[in-house]
């Protein structure tokens, strides 16, 4: 079990200052005032002007050295005796040259340090310009991170990010690139204000701060997700909801984590999810992040909060110091397993008397956008969908791997315990087959189901050799509409009418299964699917059921006539 540790809280800096046009030099080294930055250490060069430029008056002292390694080696040792980060700016080519010997002693030694390098105007990259190096590639191997920043208005977004990675973890240097004509830039951004740890009274622990936070809250929303999660986990999530009466939504392909069934859980920001759920997100004044990254899938492409300014506290707890605040700004970090976490919440909540509305209307909203929506076409994936969601046993479990197919299974099934879902949130395709494979050779007496779409299931369906060989018996539902469906939903959005390598010659799927020995059935109808299911599962072997559906039911919310049509009011 992992050692709970809180971050450590920095020292009070100066307060951020409004929005207002500043070139991106001023942003910058505005940024470092916030952190309370007293003095930095450089050799000056012509690719960042800007930055010295924003220098004066800001009370910063700079120290001018002369070599970069004899500058990089004062910033290492500057974070070395303060614990804080050592900042270096020096400028491309040979600066950066000279200042690899600095960071290579951050890097062995766990220094913290943030290096800023002058790079060449963003329009010269790549034509071998004078001094022009690859920073990312070039200190690569000597720092925990190497960004260069294309947009001022991102500046306060990637410093507080390379503060933050600095000093997490295990400390050490970290290096952002600015290209000359980007510091010039002017930009009207907020500042990234640095507020992200809490105070704590004397004494409280973790559990304390975080009850108290979501006690004085109006709008607190719960977003559970990451990695070392276990049905004693979901246990205790669903005990601590009930207990505050939270809602409760998790990220994309975490639906399992609590009980869909649950009056507190609300939904899952997946893709294409419930506009109500966005909706959530967007109004909470609190969001306490269990084990998520608050990634740009769960966030709706960072659109559902706003990355300079969330406009509500956050709570992050994650068992990686270096996700910790990474995009958002976070005010009660923890660095730790989610699961521990929820344990010691679970015991230290004591029940509220009343019920919260807020979570209510979200779980109304919730059971609204998992009625079933008809689609076109005699065979109906979400009719399909829930009579497996009514019929299957509670502990069954169902893979799937990318393609639109699966937001009627995320959409419309329920999923009722920890452990049943196994699905990639990386997207990738061809992941169905052989999970429900591997599920069925660790747990051959549960109900193993993947669904795949024609193309997901070729990316992979070679492995149905595997499975008879080694005696697997998954049921496998295979889509087929004749296309890459969600790259044809894309197309049709995009250059609507021009279908272009989208359209797919497709086996006797069915035959297939038979041929390696399994059992296949074609299913055309909604109402043939459940008897088709109750014979695969009979046979007792791999199945294969073919589910052919109308080419307009492109997704689960408008069909290809109502897509294209979108993609032709653009």
């Amino acid at each position: 079990m992992k050692t709970i540790v809180p971050l450590k809280t920095p020292k009070p800096a100066a307060a951020p200052r409004a929005a207002d046009l500043r070139h991106g030099g001023q942003v910058l080294v505005d940024q470092l005032a916030i952190r309370g930055v007293e003095r930095v250490f450089s050799v000056p060069g012509e690719s960042f002007l800007p930055v010295l430029d924003g220098l004066v008056g800001s009370g910063i002292r700079n120290i001018v050295c002369r070599q970069e390694g004899g500058a990089a080696m004062m910033a290492e040792a500057d974070g070395k005796m303060t614990g804080e980060p050592g900042v270096l700016f020096v400028t491309r080519g040979p600066g950066a040259s000279n200042a690899s010997a600095g960071l290579h002693v951050a890097r062995h030694d766990s220094t913290p340090m943030v290096v800023f390098v002058g790079q060449v105007p963003r329009g010269q990259r790549d034509r071998d310009a004078f001094q022009e190096v690859d920073m990312k590639a070039f200190l690569a191997p000597v720092a925990k991170w190497t960004a260069e920043v294309d947009d001022a208005a991102r500046l306060p977004e990637y410093i507080d990010r390379a503060f933050r990675l600095a000093v997490s973890g295990r400390p050490g240097p970290v290096v952002l690139s600015l290209p000359e004509d980007m510091l010039h830039d002017e930009v009207d951004v907020p500042d990234r204000p640095d507020d992200a740890f809490y105070t704590s009274p004397e004494g409280s622990t973790f559990a304390e701060l975080v009850i108290h936070q979501i006690e004085r809250s109006h709008r607190p929303l719960i977003i559970a997700g990451g990695p070392g999660w276990s049905a004693e986990a979901s246990a205790n999530l669903a005990r601590f909801a009930e207990a505050l009466d939270l809602p409760v939504a998790v990220p994309f392909r975490r639906q399992d984590y609590m009980d869909n069934r649950h009056p507190n859980y609300i939904g899952d920001l997946g893709v294409g999810m419930n506009p109500a759920l966005g909706d959530a997100v967007r109004q909470a004044d609190l969001i306490v992040a269990l084990g998520t990254r608050l990634g740009d899938i769960t966030t709706g492409s960072y659109k559902l909060l706003s990355v300079a300014h969330p406009g509500k506290r956050i709570i992050q707890v994650h068992p990686d110091p270096d996700e910790i605040g990474k995009v958002y700004p976070v005010q009660l970090p923890f660095v730790a397993e989610a699961p521990v976490v929820l344990a010691k919440l679970a015991r230290a909540v004591k029940p509220r008397s009343d019920k919260r509305q807020w979570t209510a209307d979200y779980r109304a909203a919730y059971e609204k956008w998992t009625r079933p929506k008809e689609t076109p076409g005699a065979l109906k994936l979400e009719q399909v969908i829930a009579w497996l969601s009514e019929n299957l046993p509670d502990d069954a479990i169902l893979t799937n791997g990318a393609g639109n197919y699966a937001a009627w299974l995320h959409r419309y099934y329920q999923f009722k315990r920890f452990g049943t879902q196994l699905a990639p949130t990386s997207g990738s395709m061809g992941y169905g087959l052989p999970a429900a494979i591997a599920a069925k050779l660790r747990h051959p007496e549960r109900v193993v189901v993947a669904l795949a779409g024609d193309g997901c299931f070729q990316m992979t369906c070679n492995e149905l050799s595997t499975a008879v060989q080694h005696g697997a018996a998954p049921i496998v539902l295979v889509v087929n509409n004749g296309r890459y469906g969600t790259i044809r939903m894309h197309q049709e959005k995009t250059f609507p009418g021009r279908v272009s390598g989208t359209d797919l010659a497709n086996p006797d799927f069915p035959a297939l299964a038979r041929a390696y020995g399994g059992f296949g059935e074609r299913v055309e109808r909604t109402e043939d699917f459940a008897g088709a299911f109750v014979r695969a599962q009979a046979s007792g072997r791999l199945a294969v059921l073919e589910l052919v559906v109308d080419p307009e039911a492109l997704s689960a919310g408008m069909t290809l006539s109502e897509t294209r049509e979108v993609g032709l009011k653009r």
